[in-house]
């Protein structure tokens, strides 16, 4: 039998028609909220982390943590073991992630024209049309975000998808009597192929989260066991990095073989990073010192530690409202506000957060106030790069502790 992935724009009717759809075939529909929440049972991981690498903007910080690719890997093994049933409905952006290879699944896109869908929210919503465009703009963001991340493609791009509906024009009727009558074609049919991909998926899935945990970031395919990685940057020491990657996947039941090759960015400036979730901290670097800070944030790449930089206290508290950065290094003189207040406030707001003041222009008496409203340490510049990476690795071991405590 085969099943549906439903992906849609808000305000499109999509909700109704996977009602109706489910009354007319007995399919089981299988929201987003529901993966999320077997993901995060499964891998212990908070099930707000896993919405925010779905539906949010990829953090500054996934260039060395990986989160999103961590979120994503969990949810395609939960996704893996739905995938070996049918009859089911799957609403939300979570269908994206079944591969075109897995046939039986019709992948269906639920639109409408943006005047039918600013009538629809101004009816359900009682917003003005200025009200529900931008409501609608906004939802639209995070389809655009998601599919972007998946594709390089757009949410509406029809190439994504074995039918689109236009449920503005067609209603809701005719639109679930179109797609229950494309389930009856023979090219969603459940066959030998399909079920094969089903299960090169799962292993794929399997392997991605296993390499994701220990910090490596590579692109993971599967066929019947034969096991191709793809290293997307740089390698200083490739034979090595190949080496330890098979040696991690090579007893997980179902693995054959392990090959590793270049990908097609590998040969670009970047450098291969695998990231320690034990040692390594999230840091965001403040200071208008531009040289200075890139530098800083350079050396302290060499070292492992993935840093961010912005160049004033209100870059800075803007984007730790979005942001999760574990340690602050924060200049003190600054323009616009300063780097005491941005101490005060983040303190304030984002107590578990380390700040490491490290100034050139300070006194006793900044010292003494930064410590009071609860800074980690106060360094002076110049730094001496290896005491500024000793301090940092304490203030993450303190966070850690009291994660534990």
């Amino acid at each position: 039998m085969s099943s549906i992935s439903l992906f849609s724009g808000v305000f499109t009717h999509a909700e109704t028609i996977a009602e109706k759809i489910s009354s007319v075939t007995g399919y089981q529909i299988i929201r987003d909220h529901e993966l999320i929440e077997e993901a995060s049972k499964k891998y212990e991981i908070s099930k707000e982390k896993i919405e925010r690498a779905v539906y949010g903007k990829t953090s500054v910080f996934d260039e060395f943590t990986h989160e999103k690719q961590r979120s994503i890997a969990y949810l395609k093994t939960v996704l893996a073991d739905y995938l070996t049933k049918d009859q089911i409905l799957y609403l939300g952006f979570l269908g994206q992630l079944i591969p075109k290879r897995i046939s039986h699944v019709l992948q269906a896109l639920v639109i409408a024209e943006m005047k039918h869908r600013v009538q629809e929210a101004s009816k359900d919503q009682g917003l003005s049309e200025k009200e529900a465009l931008k409501l609608i703009h906004k939802k639209d963001e995070n389809a655009f975000l998601w599919t972007e991340y998946l594709f390089k493609k757009e949410p509406w791009d029809s190439s994504l998808y074995d039918i689109v509906i236009p449920s503005g024009k067609l209603g809701v009727e005719e639109s679930v009597s179109l797609i229950v009558e494309n389930l009856k074609k023979d090219a969603v049919k459940f066959d030998a192929s399909s079920a094969k991909a089903v299960r090169d998926f799962g292993l794929a899935a399997q392997i991605e989260v296993t390499l994701a945990r220990e910090g490596h970031n590579v692109t993971v395919s599967a066929d019947d066991g034969d096991i191709l990685l793809l290293i997307e940057r740089n390698v200083i020491m490739l034979s090595k990095l190949e080496e330890e990657l098979k040696t991690l996947i090579k007893d997980i039941p179902g693995v054959k073989d392990v090959q590793t090759k270049a990908g097609k960015n590998f040969y670009q400036t970047d450098i291969y990073r695998r990231y320690d979730f034990e040692l390594s901290p999230k840091v965001l670097l403040v200071d208008d010192e531009r040289e200075f800070v890139q530098t800083l944030s350079d050396r302290l790449q060499m070292r492992e530690v993935g840093a961010h930089v912005v160049y004033g206290g209100e870059e800075a508290l803007d984007l730790v409202k979005e942001e999760e950065p574990e340690v602050m290094v924060l200049d003190l003189k600054m323009p616009g506000i300063n780097g005491i207040e941005v101490l005060k406030q983040v303190k304030k707001t984002h107590p578990a957060m380390e700040v490491i003041v490290l100034t050139g222009h300070g006194s006793e008496k900044d010292k003494t106030l930064c410590m009071e409203l609860g800074a980690f340490a106060y360094l002076e510049k110049p730094v001496d790069i290896e005491q500024l990476t000793k301090t940092m690795n304490e203030a993450n071991a303190k966070i850690k502790e009291k994660k534990v405590s």
